[in-house]
């Protein structure tokens, strides 16, 4: 996004509205905010002061009554102010006054100063440039959209065809990033576009086929780096390189911490590059709102162990639930086990032991046998994210191997067990390591002796 010039201003219209000046960021009043949302819509037209009153206040006004055009009056002077403090009246340059039968104000704005035009701009650019510059404009014209376009209008009549508009312009941004990213040779990029796109727009049989593509040449290009299969129980233990969240075929587990928190911004809370951030970005679509409905849905008749005070805890949930907790969500025609491996901290730190991990994996498998039709699982390798496990990557894969195979003694609870490694995080994982505890498994464990605290 870019910086107001030194003495200049921003405007963010792609969610909130927030005028950025003199180093403050600043959340007119919402009257005052639907003032500025209608100039700016306007482009280089004035609008009048009776216009302003009947699309701001009252739509329905036969007359505009001078007490009325004082109320418009009040607002442009708020403006200038935010705008313009140097020149807050008349004399103003960035909201000038038309005087005429009846005054009318103009708003004076460059593509820097406002996010939607900035986002136009971006846009076309990008339509007339090669691959690798598109991708680099339509990436930051994305970056853009901040929410709800034209928030604190969006229920006024004259919001609907600009906001119906940017909707149109985000939809063809996005399809145009993804055509992009393909022809780059940028398969798993195209991914993180197409796939949120493609489950907005369930009857687009064209994208469908596209995503279906981009996931052939991925998987094309992604090889397996460690593979056994068992014969008792008949399952399999996979680890690969890729993407979790495009394991289309397999069941998701989404690691918590036993205060469910799901909150990302400014990554206080919840890393939002975390698995559980993702979750929440990619399959919720960044609608916390409606993840917190399905967990608490899901987690409705358990009791929790205790309720912080926010004195304590200044950010997040208040209500924690026992260590181990798991809660089937369901998303896309798969599901995504929601398990608390670890403990959120009153400091926001997230905290585990190998011995907490096991006891929670032992709930999550119990879970799995339940509710997943014994379907492929996949996750992230647990214990190596933000939950802070302090023991190494093979020591955690064994605990994890050894904890489903255990689990599995009588029958299996998923055909395959699948831990999915982010492709720049391969270097960290000791393969080698956990291929030799994989391999000299026997082909039929049944129950599995573990390393020596596994009981802990």
């Amino acid at each position: 996004m870019s910086e107001p010039e030194p003495g200049g201003f921003r405007l963010t219209l792609l969610g909130r509205t927030v005028v950025e000046a003199g180093g403050r960021r600043v959340r007119p009043a919402p009257l005052t905010a639907a003032v500025l949302i209608r100039l700016a819509v306007a482009g280089d037209e004035a609008v009048t002061v009776d216009e302003l009153y009947r699309d701001v206040w009252d739509p329905a006004a036969r007359t505009v009554r001078r007490e009325d055009r004082v109320s418009v009056q009040k607002r442009i002077l708020e403006l200038r102010r935010l705008l313009d403090p140097g020149r807050p009246g008349e004399t103003s340059t960035v909201l000038s006054t038309e005087r005429g039968r009846v005054s009318a104000y103009r708003l004076h704005l460059a593509p820097a100063q406002v996010d939607v035009l900035e986002f136009h701009d971006l846009v076309r650019r990008a339509q007339h440039t090669d691959a690798a510059t598109a991708a680099e404009l339509l990436a930051r014209a994305l970056s853009l959209w901040g929410g709800r376009p034209l928030f604190d209008a969006e229920d006024r009549a004259f919001a609907a065809e600009p906001i119906r508009r940017l909707h149109l312009w985000h939809g063809s941004a996005r399809r145009d990033l993804v055509d992009v990213y393909a022809d780059l040779g940028r398969p798993r990029a195209a991914l993180d576009v197409a796939v949120p796109l493609a489950a907005e727009r369930p009857d687009d049989a064209e994208l469908a086929a596209t995503v279906a593509a981009l996931r052939g040449r991925l998987r094309a290009r992604t090889a397996g780096l460690l593979r056994r299969d068992f014969a008792a129980p008949p399952t399999s233990v996979v680890v690969t390189s890729g993407d979790l969240f495009t394991e289309d075929d397999a069941h998701l587990v989404a690691g918590f911490t036993d205060t469910f928190d799901t909150a990302t911004d400014g990554d206080l809370v919840i890393n939002a590059g975390s698995v559980q951030g993702q979750l929440l970005h990619r399959l919720y679509g960044g609608d916390r709102t409606r993840l917190d409905r399905d967990l608490r849905g899901a987690l409705h008749g358990l009791e929790p162990v205790a309720v912080e005070k926010r004195s304590a805890k200044r950010h997040g949930k208040l209500a924690r639930y026992p260590l181990g907790t798991v809660v089937p969500l369901r998303r896309g025609g798969r599901l995504v086990f929601a398990a608390a491996y670890a403990r959120m901290g009153n400091d926001l730190v997230a905290r585990s032991s190998l011995p907490e991990l096991r006891a929670a994996l032992r709930r999550l498998w119990a879970a799995v046998e339940t509710h997943g039709q014994r379907r492929p699982v996949a996750l992230a390798l647990p214990g190596t994210g933000l939950s802070r496990v302090d023991r190494p990557f093979d020591e955690l894969f064994a605990a994890l191997v050894d904890s489903f195979l255990d689990a599995s003694r009588n029958g299996p609870i998923a055909s395959q067990l699948r831990v999915v490694v982010p492709p720049a995080d391969v270097e960290r994982y000791p393969l080698e390591r956990m291929a030799a505890y994989l391999h000299a498994l026997p082909d039929r464990p049944h129950a599995v002796t573990g390393p020596a605290d596994r009981a802990g």
